[in-house]
């Protein structure tokens, strides 16, 4: 299929001085459960890799739209890659319905499976909370996927727990990236936690924020642009030659 036929409904966003990306919805994305709404902030021509960012969990609100997926994905635009954001199954215009995870990780297989055939290039995850965690599992060992960011990674959440047994295997270099004031992610458990993760793991600590990057009592400005700089700073000396 040519490529002017892919996507749709092209818009133009100014990402407050740090550079503009054409966004456009994309039409072909389809995992298992059927077709994914998803949106691309294009990049440049010249990309030396293309990205993916994985919301947090659907039944709790969380979008493509949420506001650490959207600073994670303005965070690799700076460097002009293009950035695909999607929807999991049941979630906004998404078909099927949510799967509590086994669905979900072949939903971001499947977005891996796009970014492969669209562009060609190394791929580079992040994902925030529930995201991170699929993510994580849907892209750790496979041989596309040269980094990975997890932005406020749960231990525990609304009930569920997390496991990180895979992290063994995970040999891609890795950001963690977490609110020191995060809940769900007590920063001595997270340290024990993933001290013997594979390869080159980073754990990074926003401090003042919470699990969704915002402030907390003593320090409540929002920390989202802390967090996507700290991610742009990782991201510049793993990848950019920053």
């Amino acid at each position: 299929m040519p490529k002017d036929t892919r996507r749709s409904k092209s818009i133009r966003a100014s990402y407050h001085g740090v550079m503009a990306a054409t966004i456009q919805t994309v039409e072909t994305l389809r995992g298992p459960a059927g077709r994914l709404e998803a949106l691309l902030d294009v990049g440049a021509a010249d990309a030396a890799y293309s990205a993916v960012v994985c919301h947090p969990h659907p039944p709790s609100g969380g979008t493509m739209h949420t506001k650490v997926v959207y600073h994670a994905a303005k965070a690799f635009s700076h460097f002009g890659v293009p950035v695909l954001r999607f929807n999991f199954r049941g979630t906004g215009l998404s078909e099927g319905a949510h799967d509590n995870g086994p669905g979900e990780i072949a939903d971001v297989k499947a977005a891996l499976d796009w970014l492969q055939q669209e562009f060609g290039l190394p791929i580079l995850l992040a994902g925030f909370s529930f995201g991170a965690n699929i993510g994580f599992r849907a892209a750790c060992g496979d041989e596309r996927v040269k980094g990975l960011v997890g932005l406020g990674m749960p231990l525990s959440a609304g009930g569920r727990s997390y496991s990180y047994e895979f992290l063994s295997y995970c040999n891609q270099p890795k950001l963690l990236l977490t609110g020191a004031q995060d809940p769900f992610a007590p920063r001595i458990v997270m340290e024990s936690f993933f001290d013997e993760a594979a390869g080159d793991t980073e754990m990074q600590w926003i401090e003042g924020a919470e699990h969704f990057f915002a402030g907390v009592p003593g320090s409540p400005q929002t920390k989202l642009e802390p967090m996507r700089l700290t991610m742009q700073d990782w991201l510049g000396r793993k990848f950019f030659g920053q």
